[in-house]
């Protein structure tokens, strides 16, 4: 069933007579808002789009200019990755108040956290945990009365340095992850992270008007018990809800699937009967008793479900209504996860991946109740690092052998590539 969700959302498009400089929007009056309705923030575009789209035009490749056009004038988030406290307040001010002067509300990316990403492609962070909850402060002061959306470090729980899954069950692994940075106390990392992300969860959500959703990872990465359980220790009661598949891949419905489910082990795990709680291990996933790969047995899990949750009557079930929603970035999704000819080292599907397209534009209307929101939170059209396959080059062989740009830099090829395959087109 469709659910309007808390906002209902109108992707507005420029004139398209506008000169290539002015195809943001920079006032209300440019986007005029219908009484009852609230829409996303469109930020200004990347520069290197801007540049391509100038390029098309010079070229005579209206088709694609306007493609590209299309693209950049989409509801998109605005990320915040470094600075010092009085920096990241500032550009925080500002990007509400340009929202506020489109009538609309802003998605925003907070993307600090110390040791974020494990020292890989997107390395950086804060020095250290108190420095990052002087950024986060900051942060929020900065969004002050406005209304935000504020999507909580992505990887950040699906990375945690010196991790054990299901840690404190009966079933916990006996191994620590792969993310084991030497200069953290194994001991103490994982701890220290969820304390972190407790920490900016209630300074956000001091403000009455900001929403919060953290990282559910998505639906070919952790089971959605696992998931479920990392949500909770970061503190996902405060929050809104979560969010699933920033800057990767996998179909919508998939993560559907994978988020009610996380959902529902919330609270199975938390809420439920006596013999259910703390038992996220127990939560059926896309691993078991479903097949990851064979789409056509996920009804398994959702029976699980059925089973072991709505039955809960007893308990207190609220039904679905009832349960913490998530958002799922549709950015880059149209055409699913990238499935080579060849194989590499390492395919590094989520790494700039050839041949894959845009999917669902910003929109409140998705068709599972939970699924509160489709976004466009990675910048289509911006690269995801120098990708490598996994060899010992610093080129990309699934591309011919270029090398890619560096993260967060315009990378024209994807970017055209992302447009032309868009499902559904572009309109």
């Amino acid at each position: 069933m469709n659910k309007p969700g808390k906002l209902r959302v109108v992707v507005a498009s420029a004139v398209l007579a506008l000169p290539i400089a002015l195809l943001y929007f920079t006032s209300a009056d440019a986007c005029p808002k219908p009484d009852g309705v609230t829409r996303f923030f469109v930020p200004k575009p990347d520069q290197g789009a801007l540049a391509q789209i100038a390029a098309l035009h010079a070229s005579h490749d209206k088709a694609d200019a306007k493609l590209i056009k299309t693209m950049i004038e989409t509801p998109q988030a605005v990320w915040f990755t470094s600075g010092n406290a009085k920096t990241v307040r500032h550009q925080v001010e500002e990007t509400v108040e340009q929202a506020e002067a489109q009538d609309a509300v802003p998605v925003l990316v907070a993307y600090n956290l110390p040791h974020r990403d494990c020292s890989q492609y997107s390395a950086g962070g804060a020095a250290s945990a108190q420095e990052y909850k002087a950024w986060i402060d900051a942060f929020a002061a900065g969004i002050g009365h406005h209304k935000a959306i504020v999507l909580l470090e992505p990887d950040g729980l699906g990375i945690i340095p010196w991790y054990k899954q299901f840690r404190g069950l009966p079933s916990e692994a006996s191994a620590y992850e792969w993310c084991q940075p030497a200069d953290l106390d194994p001991t103490t990392a994982a701890d220290e992270r969820f304390a972190t992300v407790n920490y900016a969860v209630d300074a956000l959500k001091a403000h009455a008007h900001t929403t919060v959703y953290l990282d559910g990872t998505h639906s070919g990465w952790l089971g959605s018990g696992d998931a479920a359980h990392r949500l909770a220790q970061a503190g996902v009661a405060r929050a809104d809800g979560f969010f699933l598949n920033v800057s990767n891949y996998e179909l919508t419905e998939h993560l559907q699937k994978y988020g009610t489910w996380t959902s529902k082990c919330i609270w199975f795990a938390t809420q439920g009967a006596d013999w259910s709680r703390g038992h996220f291990d127990w939560c059926a996933s896309q691993y078991y008793p479903a097949t990851a790969s064979d789409f056509s047995t996920w009804g398994a899990s959702d029976q699980w479900y059925t089973d072991n949750v709505e039955s809960q009557t007893y308990a207190g079930y609220p039904g679905d209504a009832g349960l913490k929603q998530f958002v799922i970035d549709t950015s880059r999704n149209g055409q699913g996860p990238w499935v080579s000819s060849v194989s590499y080292p390492d395919n590094q599907v989520w790494c700039n991946p050839p041949a894959r397209g845009l999917g669902f534009t910003p929109s409140t209307s998705t068709g599972v109740l939970l699924n509160e929101a489709f976004l466009w939170v990675k910048i289509p059209g911006e690269s995801d690092g120098q990708c490598n396959r996994g060899t010992s080059g610093t080129t990309d062989p699934a591309r011919g052998g270029a090398a890619d740009p560096a993260a967060g830099v315009w990378f024209p090829d994807m970017a055209l590539e992302l447009a032309r395959n868009a499902n559904p087109p572009l309109q």
